[in-house]
């Protein structure tokens, strides 16, 4: 027992996520619901940018927009992370506007954790995220 004090009062982060998506808004209500829900954040809004975010920081999910504003979509970023040894095992959620059946067998193709569709309950990515990580565990350092 903690005696009721969650991470969050004791400053304990329940790890860092980074969003990639190409929509501002998409990015600041995730990472706003995320945060509050105790967990840190990283942003990207391109696949380029991700990859350096990637470089930089360790991140413990990924959650991954699949139509992203550039050539390489999500599907393309998620098979780029997999054939890296250093994030080969990241988890990754797929988000996506488009409820198809050949986008969740390509996410599971490319080694997907899960798929969320838009719109979708900030409350749902959460429990995902939550679910996700206490399976996986922490990120190596």
């Amino acid at each position: 027992m903690n005696g009721g004090l969650s991470s969050r009062t004791l400053g304990v982060m329940e790890g860092r996520v980074l969003l990639v998506d190409d929509e501002p808004y998409i990015l600041r209500i995730l990472s706003f619901k995320l945060r509050r829900e105790g967990f840190d954040t990283l942003e990207a809004r391109s696949p380029a940018e991700a990859l350096s975010v990637l470089a930089s920081y360790r991140v413990d999910l990924v959650l991954l927009d699949v139509a992203l504003a550039s050539v390489t979509d999500g599907f393309d970023l998620a098979r780029t992370l997999r054939a890296n040894p250093n994030t080969a095992n990241l988890p990754i959620i797929m988000l996506t506007a488009r409820d198809l059946v050949q986008d969740v067998r390509r996410s599971r193709e490319v080694g997907a954790a899960g798929y969320i569709t838009k719109p979708f309950s900030t409350a749902e990515v959460v429990q995902r995220v939550r679910s996700i990580l206490s399976t996986a565990g922490p990120a190596p350092s």
